[in-house]
């Protein structure tokens, strides 16, 4: 039986991939920062699934967090053969709006904490000749949109620089990229989403489910979803300056994701 490694676990599209990693028959280690939340999560997949439901409660904007979630993705006594780096979060507000120390927490999270606990999988799973690593990012990625949007622009650059240079390695590396997901993402941040429209809405179990499939295809990036495909489509030849008038309000109104 393998095992699958979640950051950000508890709610949202991390939640959604343990749901169907578990139903699948995987082993699932689940990464998050509140353990009661966990501990919850894992008996309700073990009880379902019957699959053994590990947790982890580790603050991946911290050294001690990213820390003790790479010394798991090391040991070679309980290998990991998936790794679904999802933990992220948004900031409201402009450029200079939100304080210094939110943006390089999020840089920490979205950056740091990516490359370190991939590195870790990737070079435990080269020596087995064998796993997988799902990054996900966002389609705020492709336009311009402040710290978060570089930010998820680095993952989707990362992951598919290290696709390559792992080629016929045996291990597998995808960037996913979804549009907005009816998460706590934006609640927690604080951003209103009363006038997103509702066929932009996406639901994180069918996400999930397109994004295993492209995994499977070999693909290294994902856009789960025609409309978001068609839309990412439109951005390729729309001005880049109009683009960041656009983003940079929708973001201040909506969220980045």
């Amino acid at each position: 039986m393998t095992t699958a490694l979640i950051t950000g676990a508890t709610a949202g599209i991390g939640a959604a991939f343990a749901r169907r990693l578990a139903a699948d028959g995987h082993d699932v280690v689940l990464v998050a920062r509140d353990m009661k939340r966990l501990r919850e999560q894992a008996t309700e997949l073990h009880d379902r699934h019957g699959v053994e439901a590990e947790v982890l409660a580790a603050d991946l904007a911290e050294e001690k967090g990213i820390a003790a979630v790479e010394a798991r993705l090391s040991d070679p006594k309980q290998p990991v053969d998936m790794l679904v780096n999802n933990a992220g979060f948004g900031n409201k507000g402009r450029f200079l709006e939100v304080s210094m120390a939110d943006e390089l927490k999020m840089l920490t999270v979205h950056c740091e904490a990516v490359l370190r606990l991939t590195s870790a999988a990737a070079a435990s799973m080269k020596e087995r000749h064998r796993g997988s690593v799902v990054n996900v990012a966002s389609v705020a990625a492709f336009v311009p949109r402040g710290t978060y949007g570089a930010s998820k622009a680095w993952v989707v650059q990362f992951t598919q620089g290290a696709a390559r240079d792992l080629a016929g390695s045996g291990v597998r590396l995808m960037a996913l990229c979804p549009g907005f997901v009816r998460t706590e993402f934006h609640e927690r941040a604080g951003m209103g989403t009363d006038n997103i429209p509702g066929w932009m809405w996406l639901d994180a179990d069918k996400l999930v489910t397109a994004a295993l499939g492209d995994l499977e295809r070999g693909k290294t990036l994902s856009i789960p979803d025609p409309r978001y495909k068609a839309l990412m489509g439109v951005v390729k030849l729309a001005p880049r300056g109009l683009l960041g008038g656009v983003s940079s309000r929708a973001g201040r109104k909506y969220g980045p994701k």
